[in-house]
């Protein structure tokens, strides 16, 4: 099984995604967690460069990045996924067609460019205001961080794709303990017996 963590930046994504590995962990299930991007590969330390203006892609170099990035770990989450583990995921493939979306893009390109990558059984969106997101890191955020109409736009494609079956939609704006009891419940009964 593969959750997805997905929402703007400073949504609780980690932090969730960190609960509940330790919840599913108590069951004795091996989780294989992953962040993306990866700013650790070859691919992900030009996304870096990007994020950080050292580097001038378009917003579709990006997305290819951002996809390519995740296609360094395709072999990886296969392995996993036939082995029976549970991989969680904080960002992954809907987070290009979010932001590839918000910045123009087709979002049937964006969906098609990732086809080859395994999709989310179950994605978790954690849903903020731009407004929060600024709130809760005002400093040190990166360009696209620091962009409210985007994010605004970001949000939206985001909850129009949480209308397919396969999403639950949190709340994020509550508390920390609320969030995950909210996610526990909406994700524990959906995981896939051993």
């Amino acid at each position: 099984m593969l959750i997805a963590f997905e929402g703007l930046d400073q949504s609780g994504k980690e932090t969730q995604a960190r609960h509940l590995r330790a919840r599913v962990e108590r069951e004795d299930r091996k989780v294989r967690p992953i962040s993306f991007p990866d700013y650790d590969t070859p691919v992900g330390r030009e996304i870096a460069a990007a994020l950080a203006g050292e580097r001038e892609f378009g917003p579709d170099v990006m997305q290819l990045l951002y996809v390519a990035n995740r296609c360094e770990y395709r072999p990886k989450i296969e392995r996993w996924l036939a082995n029976g583990d549970i991989v969680m995921c904080d960002r992954y493939r809907a987070s290009s067609i979010a932001y590839g979306e918000a910045q123009g893009l087709d979002p049937a390109w964006l969906t098609d460019i990732q086809r080859y990558l395994p999709p989310a059984t179950l994605t978790v969106l954690l849903d903020i205001a731009p407004e929060t997101a600024v709130r809760r890191k005002a400093s040190g955020r990166d360009r696209f961080e620091r962009d409210l109409s985007l994010l605004a736009r970001v949000r939206e494609s985001y909850r129009r794709q949480a209308e397919q079956s396969d999403w639950i939609l949190i709340n994020g704006e509550a508390s920390k303990d609320d969030v995950c009891a909210a996610v526990e419940a909406a994700v524990l009964p959906r995981l896939t017996p051993r």
